[in-house]
């Protein structure tokens, strides 16, 4: 009796839906991965353009930091960044960037801490460079 059967058996049926099952769960979870990291990284440039902006244009033409940070008085940073990655603008409560004015007499401060939320690390935070 020589009977040939085409087909797969129910065990090679099962190792190839195994390692599917194992690869789009990796896939998934390297895809998160690269979401957190992109909008991590999105965070960093908001804060850096801001930060270099107060330090490097409003320090220097008036020798002292805002009490508030916006558009108006950056306008050398994307007004885009004033918005976090949740849609969220800058001085709202449940924003992710915190502008932190200190020693401020009227609206002219001599120090800031300008911060950020991370996923993936500690809070992302930048201070004044002049004292």
């Amino acid at each position: 009796m020589n009977t040939k059967s085409r087909g797969f058996t129910v065990v090679e049926v099962l190792v190839v839906v195994t390692v599917l099952i194992f690869a789009s769960i990796l896939f998934f979870v390297q895809k998160n991965n690269l979401e957190v990291a992109a909008r991590d990284g999105q965070r960093k440039t908001a804060v850096n353009a801001m930060y270099y902006s107060l330090e490097e244009v409003f320090f220097k033409q008036n020798n002292y930091y805002p009490r508030t940070i916006n558009e108006t008085n950056l306008p050398s940073v994307d007004p885009a960044l004033f918005t976090d990655t949740n849609n969220v603008k800058l001085g709202e409560s449940t924003s992710e960037y915190r502008y932190e004015p200190a020693n401020c007499i009227d609206d002219k401060c001599t120090a800031y801490t300008l911060r950020t939320s991370l996923e993936n690390e500690a809070d992302y935070v930048k201070t004044q460079r002049k004292n």
